[in-house]
C-alpha cells in the first residue's frame, strides 16, 4: 500500500519537512478563499498599494477581515494538523511550511513553522511595527465602524499577512527554500501549487532529488514529479500514514 511505503520513507528520512495550503485548513471549517463559496468568489481583494493610498480601501480590507476573522477564531486543529505536529515531536519531521495564516499547525503543537503568508491572528502597525492580538482590534474596528489606529503610534494597522500586491518575507521564503532544497522527503498538502512563488518550493525540493508526496483533492501541475499522489481526505491519509509507522522507531 502507498501508505506503508510512504511510512517507511519517513522513518528512513534525514530531512522530512511539510509544506502545507488551504486544504487542509478546510478539514477545520476554514473556507478555501478561492473555492466558488470562498471571499474572493464574492469580493475583490484589496491590493496592498490600495491599502496604503485609500481610506475607502482600508475600511474595505477591514471589512472583508472580521468576516474571515469569525471562521478563522472558531476553528480547530484537525487530525492533519495533529498528525504533523506529533511528526515533529517525534524527530520524524522537520517542521512544517504553510501558506495558511490561521496558525492551526502552532495550535496543534508544531513548533518549527515557516509561514510564508504571516498570520491573521496578529495586526501590525506598518508605522512603528508593534503587534496586537486580531481578536481585540477586530471588536475595535465593529465598535468604531472604521479601522482603529495603532494606539501606541497612531499609525495604520494591518493585518499581519501578506496582502495582493506586497512582496512574501524575503527571510521567510529564503529559509523556506533552503529547507526544500536540503529535504529528502517533502510533502505536499492540500495545495493547488498554483500560486507562486510559494508553490515553486516542492518542485525546488524534487528537483534537488527529494521524493514528493502530494496530497490534495484535485490534480496540481506537479502531479507528475510526485513519487505518490493522494487525493482523498488530508487527515485520513495522514493517520493512515501514521499507523503504517513501524511501534518499534524510535
Amino acid at each position: 500500500m502507498d501508505e506503508q511505503t510512504v511510512a517507511r520513507w519517513l522513518q528512513e528520512a534525514r530531512s522530512a519537512v511539510a509544506f502545507t495550503g488551504a486544504g487542509i485548513s478546510t478539514e477545520s471549517g476554514i473556507p478555501d478563499f478561492r473555492s466558488p463559496g470562498g471571499i474572493w468568489a464574492r469580493t475583490q481583494p484589496v491590493y496592498f498599494d490600495e491599502f496604503l493610498a485609500s481610506a475607502e480601501a482600508r475600511n474595505e480590507y477591514w471589512r472583508q477581515k472580521s468576516i474571515c476573522y469569525r471562521d478563522f477564531g472558531n476553528a480547530e486543529p484537525n487530525a492533519g494538523h495533529r498528525v504533523l505536529a506529533s511528526w515533529e515531536e517525534r524527530g520524524l519531521l522537520r517542521g512544517v511550511i504553510t501558506q495558511n495564516i490561521d496558525e492551526l499547525h502552532q495550535r496543534a503543537g508544531s513548533r518549527r513553522v515557516w509561514e510564508l503568508h504571516g498570520t491573521a491572528m496578529q495586526v501590525m502597525c506598518l508605522d512603528c511595527g508593534k503587534r496586537y492580538a486580531t481578536e481585540s482590534m477586530t471588536r475595535e474596528y465593529e465598535r468604531l465602524g472604521e479601522p482603529p489606529a495603532c494606539p501606541a503610534c497612531g499609525g495604520l494597522l494591518k493585518h499581519a499577512t501578506v496582502s495582493f500586491g506586497q512582496s512574501l518575507p524575503a527571510d521567510i521564503l529564503s529559509e523556506a527554500a533552503r529547507v526544500a532544497r536540503e529535504s529528502d522527503l517533502f510533502f505536499a498538502i492540500g495545495s493547488s501549487l498554483v500560486v507562486h512563488p510559494a508553490a515553486g518550493l516542492p518542485q525546488l525540493a524534487a528537483e534537488a532529488g527529494s521524493r514528493l508526496v502530494i496530497i490534495n483533492r484535485d490534480p496540481t501541475p506537479l502531479d507528475s514529479l510526485a513519487a505518490v499522489r493522494f487525493s482523498q481526505s488530508i487527515g485520513e491519509v495522514l493517520q493512515r500514514i501514521d499507523a503504517a509507522i513501524s511501534p518499534t522507531f524510535s
